[in-house]
């Protein structure tokens, strides 16, 4: 700081603070004709014009040992930022004079109060201006910063942005003027068409001129530390759906999955799960799929899993694809109610004689489900050993339910699991019974089909994904899987065309809705039943051997992704079951579609949805399981470490001494990760001599 002493009558009072309590503040009433002192006085700035006679001398500083005389004039007081005087400008008749221009230091409209916005200008007139056009007549919690040296207004800003963000206003003609000297300092630049007073003087406020659409406003930190990067892995983002699958523009299933997706607003794989789950359970009673020779066949079922918390749009996605199913569901539940309440009407006024044969003619009539939303492994094989059900779909959007049960993680989890990849794989299962379920007379099942439509959170999937048990026996390796993008922050409801939507209207859906009724509830003559009213499935051939041949190709390349190296090394028992996921949905397609055989196009649609399954398995499996990646670890740390000190850099050596997890403190590790991180603009490593200091991007530090 400026060291001075009064000459007179204190000569040996010395120091800034004893001359400004040796001044005059009363004789700046008798000078204030001056238009910018009288402002300043009516904006009750008079603390900091003070009056002072003869004169003082300058101890230190740039004008050491000078007499500075101030007789008719008047000492204006610039503070530092931390609001301490810290230098005193003279001045006359609209001339000023600092008495220290090194020091940085600033008059000060307003009490530099931390919760205000620092507004720094160059000109004592046009502070006075602003000020009086900001906080008195627009009520703006401001701050003015005016740099008395006109060579000094750089170094004032860099000063009072050690504290807080200054802002600084220019227009676009020169905006490089201003802007270039201070970037990289804690400093925002708003950039006008036209000047900030003359907006005002038109009528406009500050929020006018920010919203002006010419109006620029820059972060000068932010753009001198450059775009912040993605040290995400490269990964990590959702594979591309491929919704061509579903056919063209004009196709049901096409359009039907683009209304999906706009009026539930979820990602394009939630709707093609969605929708699979439910043209699966639909078609799974009437037809089986070709196995590549064509002369045998599987089921159509389809095991899926979705990745999305809770909220995610599972429910909202399910309320269209699953819509005609459920009301068939409904509507033949009322139908089997009442067909029961005629049953137990008979059977009450049946005499005791005749019962028991009128009970073997007349057996109880069983429920028609099809789809449940909850329940257990063993209970749903019970249903179908007891012969309450052979075509049923499990859809819920809590595969915790299903993937956390009793019933995977028991004793018994590896025979659980090898019921339920048999009926996967051919609609059979056996089952050994405790000897308390004596009213089950078999324990052996054939032609039952079973789909999985589910939908867990991220911490359920990847216990799962990670399960031994799950992957070695081929229960997970027969899953089709999604791992769509979180929407969250996306979706948009407030638009008038959103406000106008009516999807039950859409006449996209209208018509997948129509077309899946008319498979649940086929006319006469379509089904063929046997003796006992069941339905027989048919079995969907290949169209011709170009198609069968584009089902064999996919096998074989799928076969020879396998070898060391290869793309699916490690993944030999999903491979193998690509083809024959294919050969289901490609079934499921054609026979949506109206078609009797499957043709090659529908093999090549398929393929799209395994593969893209697959990308989605290896990439889950590719993308760290336990969270952020290490850069994502240190630079937490860092910034952490950074807001628990109150600093904005440390030195390297103590960040790789401290940081946690520990693997990173390693040395090569550490600067590897560091290396990362400077180049994507997250921390700067400043070398100087032997020493190296990391300073982290201020805004992640605000941020924190």
């Amino acid at each position: 700081m400026m060291t001075i002493k009064k000459e007179k009558p204190h000569a040996d009072n010395t120091g800034l603070s004893s001359l400004l309590a040796g001044a005059n503040q009363s004789t700046i009433l008798s000078i204030s004709d001056d238009p910018i002192l009288k402002k300043l006085l009516e904006l009750k700035q008079d603390n900091k014009l003070l009056h002072l006679e003869g004169g003082f001398s300058v101890i230190n500083g740039d004008k050491k040992g000078e007499i500075i005389n101030t007789d008719g004039k008047v000492l204006l007081v610039m503070h530092d930022n931390s609001y301490q005087p810290a230098n005193l400008a003279i001045y006359d008749n609209e001339r000023i004079e600092v008495t220290d221009p090194s020091q940085p230091s600033a008059f000060i409209i307003g009490n530099l109060s931390l919760d205000s916005e620092w507004h720094a200008v160059s000109s004592l007139d046009e502070a006075v201006q602003l000020y009086d056009a900001m906080a008195v007549k627009q009520g703006l919690n401001i701050n003015i910063l005016v740099s008395l040296n006109p060579y000094g207004f750089n170094s004032m800003v860099k000063h009072f942005a050690e504290v807080k963000q200054v802002i600084v206003t220019t227009t676009i003609d020169k905006k490089d003027e201003v802007t270039k000297p201070l970037l990289g300092v804690n400093v925002k630049a708003i950039i006008t068409t036209f000047d900030l007073l003359l907006s005002f003087d038109n009528y406009q406020t500050l929020d006018d001129v920010l919203n002006d659409p010419e109006t620029i406003i820059k972060d000068l930190l932010a753009e001198a530390w450059g775009e912040l990067g993605n040290i995400g892995d490269p990964d990590s983002k959702a594979t591309p759906y491929p919704i061509e699958a579903w056919g063209k523009n004009g196709d049901i299933l096409y359009d039907a999955i683009k209304a999906i997706i706009y009026h539930a607003q979820v990602a394009s794989a939630m709707a093609g799960n969605g929708m699979l789950g439910a043209l699966a359970t639909i078609t799974q009673q009437y037809i089986n799929a070709p196995y590549v020779l064509g002369d045998k066949f599987m089921p159509v079922s389809l095991f899926l899993l979705t990745e999305g918390d809770s909220g995610s749009g599972k429910s909202r996605t399910v309320g269209f694809s699953h819509k005609a199913l459920v009301s068939y569901q409904e509507d033949k539940r009322k139908e089997d109610r009442q067909l029961l309440d005629e049953w137990l009407a008979q059977k009450a006024s049946m005499p005791k004689k005749d019962l028991e044969l009128w009970l073997l003619e007349n057996p109880k009539p069983k429920q028609t489900i099809l789809l449940v939303k909850s329940g257990t492994i063993q209970g749903f094989l019970d249903h179908m050993l007891i012969g309450n059900t052979r075509d049923i779909a499990w859809s819920t959007a809590e595969a915790a339910l299903f993937l956390g049960g009793y019933s995977l993680t028991s004793d018994t989890a590896k025979s659980n699991i090898s019921q339920l990849c048999d009926i996967w794989s051919d609609g059979s299962f056996d089952r050994l019974l405790s000897p308390r379920y004596d009213s089950i007379e078999q324990n052996s099942m054939n032609g039952v089909r079973f789909t999985l439509d589910l939908q867990g959170q991220p911490s359920v999937i990847a216990e799962a994904l990670n399960d031994n048990a799950m992957n070695e026996q081929g229960l997970l390796p027969r899953f089709l899987f999604a791992f769509p993008d979180n929407m969250n922050g996306k979706l948009v409801y407030n638009t008038d065309e959103r406000l106008d939507a009516k999807p039950n209207l859409d006449t996209r859906l209208q018509a997948y809705w129509q077309r899946c009724r008319e498979l649940l509830d086929p006319s006469q003559g379509i089904i063929r039943t046997d003796d006992e009213g069941r339905i027989i499935r048919f079995d969907m051939p290949f169209e011709n051997r170009q198609a069968r041949k584009a089902l064999a190709d996919y096998q074989t390349a799928k076969e020879r992704q396998l070898c060391k190296g290869g793309q699916l090394e490690k993944y030999a028992s999903y491979a193998r079951r690509l083809h024959e996921n294919a050969s289901r949905i490609a079934s499921i397609l054609a026979y949506f579609n109206g078609q009797r055989f499957i043709s090659a196009d529908d093999i090549h649609r398929a393929t799209l949805l395994t593969d893209y399954s697959m990308s989605e398995r290896i990439r889950y499996t590719d993308k760290p399981q336990a969270g952020d990646n290490d850069a994502q670890k240190l630079i937490g740390w860092l910034v952490k470490y950074c807001n628990r000190q109150s600093v904005n850099q440390l030195a390297y050596s103590t960040a790789q001494s401290k940081v946690n997890p520990k693997h990173l403190r390693k040395k090569h590790n550490f600067e590897l990760i560091a290396e990362v991180l400077e180049s994507e603009s997250y921390i700067k490593i400043i070398t100087s001599g032997r020493a190296r200091t990391i300073q982290v991007r201020p805004e992640l530090l605000n941020a924190g």
